[in-house]
């Protein structure tokens, strides 16, 4: 429920009588009771800001591939708990998981019915927290963890975030045993854009060209600005192969890309590196992303605008 706190100058009867104010609070106690929307939001673990509407009746929680809300968590079973939603109403149970599930610090062994602010623990770090929603909160929410995830000038996901999702990839593709693909990309010659042209039109490129990724990336797929002119995506389920083809599509899209800063055009090129598991045998998101930086640098000494693995 909003609460709805009186400033002190309104004690005033002049400036605002108690009807206003109670008026006031009963249109905020309507606003209130519309919040009918379930809604969990990750508060801790890996996966730490993400929110996942229940728009079904039920949302399976676990690290199953089928399931409709998947946390990669050492502790979490792969089909852990079910969310049950009615109008107003839902409830928690637990699917007979290896570690138990947590209300508010208690193990549940029947189902148990949700309040707003409840907390949720599943696996060994994750705890979610379960709430009702409206279109303000919703929104709220979203341009909340837009500015923290994303970085302001592309738009794209930030290299926190980037580092947080491939981690949690990978243990998902190691478990089971399933590819997954990694892309840096390098914006060629990027700081004599800079130097020649200016800074603006140089954000103009950079902007551009992760637009250009964003719209020829998969929804499944993580687009994010890894540092500087560098950039990254990741390629769930797509194994090397399949990956550099990806890449000479994505290189061949940028160099044809006809970029406009102040009335000047101005054109991109990419050099790209490809890494994958299981080909890259690594087992740390940070050596994949070596093996990928490796191959990145293959690409700019061999001439730039090309890919290489």
């Amino acid at each position: 429920m909003y609460q709805w706190i009186v400033p002190d100058e309104w004690d005033d009867e002049e400036t605002t009588s108690a009807t206003d104010v109670e008026e006031i609070r009963e249109k905020l106690s309507i606003a209130g009771a519309q919040r009918t929307k379930p809604v969990l939001t990750i508060i801790t673990g890996g996966a730490s800001g993400q929110q996942f509407k229940v728009t079904k009746g039920n949302a399976v929680i676990g690290r199953a591939p089928s399931v409709e809300l998947r946390i990669e968590d050492d502790g979490m079973s792969r089909t852990h708990a079910r969310i049950r939603a009615e109008t107003n109403r839902a409830w928690v149970e637990d699917l007979g998981s290896r570690n138990g599930t947590f209300l508010n610090g208690t193990r549940i062994t029947a189902p148990m019915e949700l309040h707003d602010g409840d907390k949720i623990q599943v696996g060994r770090s994750t705890v979610i927290r379960f709430g009702f929603q409206d279109d303000l909160d919703e929104s709220f929410h979203e341009n909340l963890m837009s500015s923290a995830l994303r970085d302001g000038l592309t738009k794209l996901f930030n290299k926190r975030y980037f580092m947080e999702r491939l981690d949690s990839e990978l243990k998902f593709a190691i478990r089971h045993r399933v590819s997954l693909s990694l892309l840096i990309l390098d914006l060629d010659h990027f700081k004599k854009i800079n130097d020649t042209v200016g800074h603006l039109a140089g954000d103009t490129v950079l902007a551009t060209v992760s637009s250009v990724l964003v719209r020829a990336a998969r929804n499944e797929d993580v687009v994010a600005r890894f540092g500087g002119e560098e950039l990254a995506i990741i390629l769930r389920a797509i194994e090397i192969e399949s990956a550099m083809t990806v890449a000479e599509r994505l290189r061949k899209l940028v160099e044809s890309t006809k970029i406009t800063s102040e009335g000047r055009e101005l054109r991109a090129t990419v050099s790209i590196g490809v890494a994958g598991y299981p080909t890259t045998p690594c087992k740390t998101p940070d050596q994949l992303v070596e093996a990928a930086d490796k191959a990145l640098y293959r690409a700019k000494n061999a001439g730039r605008n090309r890919i290489s693995r």
